[in-house]
């Protein structure tokens, strides 16, 4: 799955941002490999444009960085209710006992929303067993919405919400717009309209974004296979002095997952943007068009354009001055970009050694920019069977560039 393809932006629909300048940027982590490719390396700031200087952020930011709590298991996404309690979802790498958990005011990790709905035969209706939770994210009226894309037992994908006011089921949608290969990601809501965007890196070639419609229950493929969801020829991970891959049943190696996975909409709602965890460019496409059933896959495609340069990232958020944040995977870091310069550099926000495979970035009602480090290449799938991972599982904030930001919704 997610073996390296060629990106090519989309002629004139793809916005112009002065690419020499920015592609330098964007190779900032990237080593050259025989034949022209490029692989993000941890770690590493040199490529033939030599070596990249970061803005001198590092201290100030790394004095703000504060571990807030440590998760049970590897977490797959990241959520805070409106009275600040952390919600994780447990990425089914780590084979987890539990598919969500809540951190309570005593500071413990218990099933969420019930141990019932987490735990397999245990008194569940049918239909409301959570199997394989990654995407997890909480509206304002704090709903939170769980994306179960069913990889465990090979059950039917679904989106399931839960009123965390009422303790009680909000909905459950089945989702159908998929395929074989499909490995639903992250989710992240529409502010202003009742539908919900969902990303699925697939197999690479066959990526694409899902646009669920929370009032009737109906989901859409769109874009599958677009440049702008399918991974950048070339570009990978390398992190604890290897390359992150994975061996096919032909002996082969992969790159798993490595197509589109970030993705978030701005505070008005006018844009959702996304990218392939493994390339180097966000791009971004109206919200509306994305609602507009009646539109054609192909008057769509020619509606994406190119934004900014971005890390390999699993996650991004957006505050209210419109400042992009990324995680960094191949540096263990959150980088940004802003509009100050057009988003054409990648800046540095914090970094630190305990920052490994960061994700789940949301901003929180204290004005901080919540995240966690799932050490995600150490588990089984990535190290022939073998689980290297090294607790803790950390959860942090950091202080961003704006504490006005864009709560309640995200991947």
């Amino acid at each position: 799955m997610g073996i390296f393809r060629e990106i090519c932006l989309p002629g004139q629909t793809v916005t112009d941002f002065r690419w020499a300048g920015a592609i330098a940027i964007a190779l900032a982590a990237c080593v050259a490999l025989p034949g022209n490719e490029v692989r993000a390396q941890g770690g590493g700031l040199k490529d033939t444009f030599g070596k990249i200087e970061f803005p001198k952020l590092f201290k100030r930011n790394q004095d703000t960085l504060e571990e807030t709590a440590q998760a049970p298991d590897g977490p797959g996404g990241l959520c805070l209710l409106p009275n600040g309690d952390f919600i994780i979802s447990c990425h089914p790498f780590f084979d987890p006992e539990y598919r969500v958990m809540r951190l309570t005011r005593d500071g413990k990790w218990k099933a969420f929303p019930n141990l019932q709905m987490n735990v397999p035969g245990s008194g569940a209706s049918p239909g409301e067993e959570l199997d394989s939770v990654v995407g997890i994210c909480c509206d304002e009226k704090g709903v939170v919405w769980m994306l179960d894309n069913g990889s465990r037992s090979e059950t039917q994908e679904k989106i399931v919400g839960w009123d965390s006011k009422r303790n009680e089921l909000q909905q459950i949608i089945p989702i159908f717009a998929v395929r074989k290969t499909s490995f639903l990601r992250n989710i992240t809501l529409d502010p202003n309209h009742p539908f919900a965007y969902i990303s699925d890196p697939a197999g690479g070639d066959d990526a694409a974004i899902i646009v669920v419609n929370l009032s009737n229950g109906r989901s859409r493929r769109v874009l599958e296979g677009h440049e702008s969801v399918r991974p950048q020829r070339g570009v990978g991970i390398q992190l604890d002095g290897k390359f992150v891959e994975v061996k096919r049943a032909d002996g082969g190696k992969t790159d798993f997952l490595s197509g589109v996975s970030a993705l978030a909409v701005d505070r008005k709602g006018t844009w959702l943007y996304y990218g392939p965890r493994d390339g180097t460019t966000l791009f971004r496409i109206r919200t509306d068009l994305l609602r507009d059933a009646a539109l054609s896959p192909d008057s769509l495609k020619t509606q994406v354009k190119g934004f900014s340069v971005k890390p390999i990232c699993d996650s991004i958020a957006i505050d209210s001055k419109n400042n992009v944040y990324f995680t960094d995977i191949a540096r263990g870091s959150i980088d940004y970009v802003t509009p100050e310069d057009d988003y054409l550099n990648l800046h540095l926000l914090v970094q630190d050694p305990r920052i490994v495979w960061p994700g789940g970035l949301k901003f929180g009602d204290d004005g901080r920019l919540h995240f966690f480090s799932n050490q995600l290449h150490r588990t089984k799938i990535f190290n022939s069977g073998k689980d290297v991972t090294e607790p803790p599982f950390y959860l942090f904030s950091v202080k961003p560039l704006s504490t006005r930001f864009l709560g309640g919704i995200g991947n």
